[in-house]
Parts: C-alpha cells; sequence; structure tokens
C-alpha cells in the first residue's frame, strides 16, 4: 500500500547529524518533515510504520479540503509530499533519545537516537510525534485473542467477519464511526458502552441511531471467552450487578488512546499519564525536544495534529537559528 522511501540506503543515514530527527509518520511528524525540509533543514523521519492511527481510520469526514477522504489516501498523500521534498523514512522503532555535549537546558546539542534494529543517529533536534496507541479493557483473554477475534482497527479486520456476529466497545467517534462501518460491510454489530451516553458528535451519534445499530448502555466487558478464538463475551451491567454472556465472533475495541513513550520516561519530558507537556512553541522540558500530535494529550485530530507539527517546525528551526548566530559570534 505505501512505498517505503529510502529504508535500504542504511547507513548513510547514520553517519551525519540531522538538522531535525523526526520520530513518527503520521499527521504531526509528516507536517513537521515538509516544513522543516522547506526551512532548509536536513530532515530524518524515523517511523515503525506510515500514518499512525490515520492510516486505520475507515473514513474521514472533518479535515479541510476533503468531504470525505479514507485514512490510507491521506496517508499516502502526505507521504508523497515528504517524499517529493526530498525526506525519507527510516522504518525502525526508537528505544532511547540522549543528550550528548551538552547539559539538557544549554545548547547547541546533539541527541543520540538508540533503535531496535540497532542502529543510532545524530540529530541537533529533536520533533517527538509518535501519537498514542489504542487503550486496552485489560479482562481476561483480551491479550490471549488479539488477533483470533479481538481487534482494535475497523478497517483491517473488519472483512473477516461479515456475515458474523461482534460487538464494538466504547462510546466516542472512533468507536461510532467504525461500528457504522463495520455494519456498512455487512457485519451484524452490537454497540456496549459503559456509560449511559455517547460522547461521540452529534452528527455521528445522529448517523448511528439513524443506522438501527443496537446499543447496550450502562455495560461493561468482564471477560473475552473461547478456544482457539473469540466465542462469547461476558457483560455487566454497571447499574444493576447484573451479569450475561452474549455469543459473538469478535470484539472491536475503541476506548481511547495511550502514549507511546516508554522510550523518554528517562528525560523527565512527560507527564502521570506518559503524555508530553508542550508549551505554545511546541517546546518540551529538554531544549532541542519538541513534540506534536496525539502524544501531547490534545484534542485528538488530524487538523490538530497538522497545525502543531509546522509549529514544532518552526521552533526547532528557530532554535537552530539561534544556535548558529552564537556560534558565528
Amino acid at each position: 500500500m505505501f512505498s517505503l522511501g529510502g529504508f535500504s540506503r542504511g547507513g548513510e543515514y547514520e553517519n551525519k547529524t540531522w538538522d531535525v530527527l523526526i520520530i513518527g509518520a503520521g499527521p504531526a511528524g509528516f507536517t513537521a518533515a515538509i516544513y522543516a525540509k522547506r526551512f532548509g533543514l536536513e530532515t530524518l523521519i524515523i517511523s515503525k510504520d506510515l500514518g499512525g492511527n490515520m492510516a486505520l481510520t475507515d473514513l474521514i469526514e472533518n479535515y479541510p479540503g476533503f468531504l470525505q477522504v479514507s485514512g490510507s489516501e491521506l496517508t499516502n498523500r502526505m507521504h508523497e509530499q515528504v517524499k517529493n521534498l526530498g525526506v525519507d523514512v527510516v522504518f525502525d522503532e526508537v528505544e532511547r533519545i540522549d543528550p550528548t555535549e551538552c547539559a539538557y537546558y544549554e545548547g547547541p546539542c546533539k541527541f543520540a537516537v538508540k533503535t531496535k534494529n540497532g542502529k543510532a543517529y545524530k540529530a541537533k533536534t529533536i520533533i517527538i510525534a509518535v501519537g498514542a496507541a489504542p487503550r486496552k479493557l485489560h479482562v481476561p483473554g483480551e491479550e490471549e485473542f488479539t488477533g483470533r477475534g479481538v481487534s482494535y482497527c475497523a478497517t483491517c479486520d473488519g472483512p473477516l467477519f461479515k456475515g458474523k456476529k461482534v460487538i464494538v466497545v466504547g462510546g466516542g467517534n472512533t468507536a461510532l464511526q467504525e461500528a457504522l462501518y463495520l455494519k456498512g460491510i455487512g457485519v451484524d454489530v452490537t454497540l456496549v458502552h459503559r456509560r449511559d451516553q455517547f460522547r461521540a458528535d452529534k452528527i455521528l451519534q445522529d448517523r448511528f441511531r439513524e443506522s438501527g445499530i443496537p446499543a447496550i448502555l450502562n455495560t461493561v466487558v468482564t471477560e473475552i471467552i473461547g478456544e482457539n478464538k473469540v466465542e462469547a463475551v461476558k457483560l455487566k451491567n454497571r447499574v444493576t450487578g447484573e451479569e450475561t454472556e452474549m455469543k459473538v465472533d469478535g470484539v472491536f475495541i475503541f476506548i481511547g488512546y495511550e502514549p507511546k513513550t516508554d522510550f523518554v520516561k528517562h528525560l523527565g519530558i512527560t507527564d502521570e499519564y506518559g503524555y508530553i507537556p508542550v508549551d505554545m512553541h511546541m517546546r518540551t522540558k529538554v531544549k532541542g525536544i519538541f513534540a506534536a500530535g496525539d502524544i501531547t494529550n490534545v484534542f485528538k485530530q488530524i487538523a490538530v495534529a497538522v497545525g502543531q507539527g509546522a509549529i514544532a517546525a518552526n521552533s526547532a528551526k528557530e532554535l537552530l537559528e539561534e544556535w548558529n548566530s552564537k556560534v558565528v559570534e
């Protein structure tokens, strides 16, 4: 589905110090790369995938310029724009960032970036745009049956359940949107939500009600059961305490996201929930490290991530200019 850019060029990327190294290739990372490269900065993206959660979204209807666009198409368009500017994506996962040759709050710095594939990269500034991973229910059977009936991506796995019965867990925009998608491709869907009302946008709530998809409210999943695959779920009503068992072939979970920031916690830039607080310039507590997108715990929308990516790139440029002027002096 995606072109892999310059992944095979290997050591060439490790033998230089990048002006901006961007971690993550979602909307925030792509936008940061576009702006950084247009500023004339040597720019590299390291990411384990393309598009992040955007690529897994079946239908996007609230991104300016598109009445409707699939997440995969928007990902492809952003990636093509980045490639046309000469920015490559190295497909790897960052395991650790360490400031070198300077104290945390001084500059100019060089950051050492180490990856799971045993690579090491150097950069003057870092933009973290890794997004957040789907939150899990943490109930018995969830881990065991992930990939065997438990899914966090309707676009990826929905077609496998045509004509079968599934539940969608959640009550926000993503849950309702994915439930509508599943019904649209011929899946027998029931929505289960722990509260008595949805958190989704009104337009999605109206569309959901019009679809006729049944909803079980004030109810939580307490266990996912089966032998080799999902066969049923145990449900508990939070008001009455009543417990029931429901036969299903699949469980699609959309209950929010968790930040993927274990690799930077040693830097002291995360909050108690694992997100990275930033100021209006996308600066973190460590000078030279910026963050953008869902990882900053903002309103989780593509448009917001794009705006933050642009700001982060501009802030990196201004910091590099400041450091360069001191060197000249």
